[in-house]
């Protein structure tokens, strides 16, 4: 018997599997905490030159005398939303020289790891260097530990990245440098990759193969909820040190999980621990408080995936068009959303309670998905979301250069509808791609999809960033242009895709390549085994 028809008697979510499914879905909640914490620590506070007769200078005034100084020194900043030029010092010439010492604001931040290694200036790209170092160790964990977990196990990968994130998280509150910073952030993004994709395939595993969809779309209401109670942290935490500490403390409740989560029984017996297996089916069993016989875990099987080859995707016109749309769409939906995340500290008004409604913007998104997707279809709903998004995104713009500053609202109430589309269509496309793969290059378009999308986000950062390259509204509305534009061009490109819903899916090259160009027999799709984030 295959060990996914073994579900059917020991039970697809039952009150066990409830519990297990709960306790794995805390930890990309708390994921969620590491991945967007650039957002904060990496924030560039207004600054100014800090005055050479003034040992005690702060950017806040002190005294008259001292609001006469700073106005006899420090330039008028030519852009708008700051008061002071943020470079540059009249010297004893009266000739503008650069700076080598900096005050910063403590309004918002009282400091953060820029303010404090001075990423200001000619360093100010190292914050969009720092963040990009980040999602490549993001990238780099999603091809290690899920490599590791497929040798290890699922539950020796968690406990090992649980530790390593610990100790790597904790000594991020003393980095000295830039260098040590990057390495250290570097990671902690392979263990958030592998402490997300882990707990995710393990949940899969332990689940009925009817409940995987669902159980894969409602764990990331778990990782917008971490977004949301990331504002309230850092809200109320705003030294980066205390900050970096506070997030990290709960990884210790993590290490508990090696008497609370079962190994995977599907890996166990491809692991040929046939007794094993067996053990972890019964506990379900009993938990679900279902009787079964002995005699149902006598021949336990699993199915093993079709072996296909890479190239199998590209040498032929239909599916290497198919499959260039796909990624196009992998990477530019992962490009908005963590661009999307990371740039709400241009939006006008509050920095905190923007990051916490970019947060709160997911909750619909998901909700979507999960009303939808099996309703209107993957093609109607992905296209929807990634055109609505566009749109929005671009539309954020025009009250952003055109409107006063009382209607700065607009611009954060658009840019937030752009990433619920976003947001969506990011957790569709992982489905649609899925089942538009054939059966036998299944594993190999996934893993070229979730590179592809990695490679997004690491462009991200920098696109969040354009304003430091481009001053003015227009520095700021430009992310917006690029975010909207790519997600609006990646929507209308998946047009060409066929629809999968109630499809008989592809299973071999032939399939594929034939997919979508005439009818066939309705066949229920239950793919949801890997994460996308």
């Amino acid at each position: 018997m295959d060990v996914d028809s073994t579900f059917e008697i020991v039970g697809e979510f039952g009150p066990y599997q409830k519990r297990i499914y709960f306790l794995l879905c805390l930890m990309p909640f708390m994921t969620s905490f590491h991945t967007l914490l650039s957002s904060f620590i990496l924030a560039t506070p207004d600054h100014r030159c800090a005055l050479p007769n003034w040992p005690n200078d702060t950017y806040k005034i002190q005294s008259e005398a001292h609001r006469e100084d700073v106005n006899r020194s420090i330039p008028l900043s030519s852009e708008d939303g700051y008061l002071y030029d943020g470079c540059t010092i009249y010297g004893n010439s009266s000739e503008l020289v650069n700076c080598e010492k900096w005050v910063y604001a403590k309004t918002v931040f009282e400091s953060t790891f820029t303010s404090e290694q001075n990423f200001v200036c000619d360093d100010e790209l190292k914050t969009s260097h720092a963040a990009m170092i980040f999602f490549c160790g993001v990238l780099t964990g999603a091809l290690g530990f899920g490599s590791l977990s497929d040798l290890l196990g699922r539950k020796k990968t968690f406990y090992f990245a649980t530790w390593l994130l610990l100790v790597s998280s904790f000594s991020l509150a003393w980095a000295p440098s830039f260098w040590v910073y990057g390495l250290l952030r570097f990671i902690i993004g392979m263990c958030t990759s592998g402490l997300y994709v882990v707990p995710f395939v393990l949940g899969m595993e332990l689940v009925g193969p009817s409940k995987r969809v669902w159980a894969g779309i409602v764990i990331c209401y778990f990782f917008a909820a971490g977004l949301v109670v990331l504002a309230g942290v850092a809200y109320l935490i705003r030294d980066w040190v205390y900050l970096e500490i506070a997030i990290s403390i709960p990884s210790v409740f993590f290490l508990f999980y090696w008497w609370l989560i079962p190994e995977s029984p599907r890996w166990l017996l491809s692991q040929g621990k046939h007794e094993e297996a067996v053990k972890i089916l019964k506990k379900i069993a009993k938990g679900n408080n279902r009787n079964v016989d002995e005699k149902a875990f006598g021949n336990l099987t699993v199915q093993e995936e079709p072996a296909g080859r890479f190239w199998h995707l590209i040498d032929n016109p239909v599916l290497f068009k198919r499959t260039l749309i796909i990624l196009i769409n992998w990477m530019f939906a992962s490009m908005a959303y963590y661009g999307l995340s990371l740039n709400t500290g241009d939006l006008s008004g509050d920095y905190y309670l923007n990051f916490f409604l970019s947060g709160l913007a997911e909750f619909p998104a998901y909700t979507i998905c999960l009303l939808l997707l099996d309703r209107i279809g993957r093609k109607t709903l992905h296209v929807s979301c990634m055109v609505f998004g566009g749109i929005f995104c671009i539309c954020a713009i025009f009250p952003m250069l055109y409107a006063s500053e009382d209607l700065q609202p607009i611009t954060v109430t658009l840019a937030m509808l752009g990433k619920v589309g976003i947001a969506a269509a990011y957790g569709i496309i992982y489905v649609w791609s899925a089942e538009l793969y054939p059966t036998v290059v299944r594993n190999q378009g996934m893993g070229l999809s979730s590179t592809m999308a990695n490679t997004g986000a690491l462009v991200s950062p920098y696109v969040a960033d354009l304003n430091k390259a481009v001053s003015g509204h227009v520095g700021r509305a430009l992310p917006f242009v690029l975010f909207g534009g790519c997600a609006l061009l990646a929507g209308l490109l998946a047009l060409m895709l066929p629809e999968t819903l109630n499809q008989h899916l592809p299973e071999t090259i032939e399939d594929g390549i034939n997919f979508g160009k005439k009818p066939n027999n309705k066949y229920k799709s239950e793919f949801c085994k890997f994460s996308w984030r």
